[in-house]
């Protein structure tokens, strides 16, 4: 148990570190390039944190058991929203720029709504009224689906570029950073995040599993959000330096990842197959983006009152899904 507790502390240790060296040299060179801090956070910065899921996804995929797949990409989407950015929010009230308002968030919507009506339309008319179990085959994400997503995802990342190239950020400080140390600090503050990660799941896993907690309850609880670790220390991490850009597009970003590119990957690997419970954890997500996209919308911000109950929806969706 003692042993379980260092592994513990020492991946809580690397992943606060690890978010440090992330921040600085991410912020740095979008300084040294002059690309605003929400192309950054939308881009390298989520591509990075969402490493976990896409190799939880892929390697489930591979296996040819890879139902798991979407579960993971819903679930980490739903904690990326309301504890990571519902957490930014307690700590610091975050602004939220109109450009991620008006493009980000109605891309994350418009994918969750395509992928749920490409595969589940005749459960949502059918079985979602009647009583089907959550196990009951609902759909399917075939390779054509996967295909789609991955084209539609690179199509979104050249419009990212495209507008950081037409509306450079000013010159800052930051710049005087060399790229060296940029690429450096990034590199290293990766490897730390991911590894720290998986040494808090596997901690966290173990001590649970001595206090008899069943694996049902560890893989709804600790393991969807140990995916999602990166996303949350990172983001609270930018915060606490002031880069809120940065924060509020590594969470979106890293939905928007999660659900085209690493569900695209998967599916390309094998079909993915979706379940009753699938369904309506897609339902959810849709609701909870809109939700969150509204609270934005109000004040060009999420204050501290909207983050906690952001983290309290957490709570009752978790609670929504042990008792299912």
């Amino acid at each position: 148990m003692f042993l379980k507790g260092i592994v513990l502390l020492v991946g809580f240790v690397c992943l606060i570190k690890g978010a440090d060296f992330f921040v600085d040299g991410s912020a740095a060179l979008a300084a040294i390039f002059r690309v605003p801090g929400l192309v950054i956070g939308l881009t390298i910065v989520a591509l990075g944190t969402s490493l976990p899921e896409l190799a939880v996804s892929v390697s489930a995929a591979m296996q040819g058991s890879n139902e798991i797949a979407l579960s993971n990409v819903v679930g980490s989407n739903v904690f990326n929203l309301l504890v990571v950015l519902g957490s930014c929010a307690l700590l610091h009230g975050v602004p939220v720029e109109s450009t991620i308002l008006k493009r980000d968030f109605p891309v994350a919507i418009g994918s969750t709504i395509f992928v749920l009506f490409a595969t589940s339309s005749a459960a949502l008319f059918g079985g979602l009224f009647f009583s089907s179990p959550m196990t009951a085959n609902a759909g399917m994400v075939n390779r054509f689906t996967g295909l789609l997503l991955i084209v539609c995802f690179l199509v979104y990342m050249i419009g990212l570029v495209v507008h950081a190239g037409k509306h450079p950020a000013e010159e800052n400080q930051t710049a005087a950073v060399p790229g060296w140390k940029c690429l450096l600090l990034i590199l290293a503050g990766l490897i730390l995040v991911v590894a720290g990660g998986k040494a808090v799941v596997y901690g966290a896993r173990e001590i649970a599993k001595a206090f008899g907690m069943s694996e049902t309850l560890i893989g709804l609880t600790i393991v969807a959000a140990g995916t999602s670790l990166p996303e949350l220390v990172t983001s609270v991490v930018a915060v606490r330096k002031q880069e809120t850009g940065l924060a509020v597009g590594n969470a979106i970003g890293s939905n928007i990842f999660n659900l085209m590119f690493i569900l695209g990957v998967s599916a390309l690997i094998h079909p993915v197959a979706v379940n009753m419970a699938s369904v309506y954890d897609m339902l959810i997500l849709i609701a909870v983006t809109v939700l969150t996209m509204i609270f934005a919308i109000r004040g060009k911000s999420l204050n501290r009152m909207e983050g906690f109950f952001m983290m309290l929806l957490y709570g009752l969706d978790v609670a929504f899904a042990i008792v299912r």
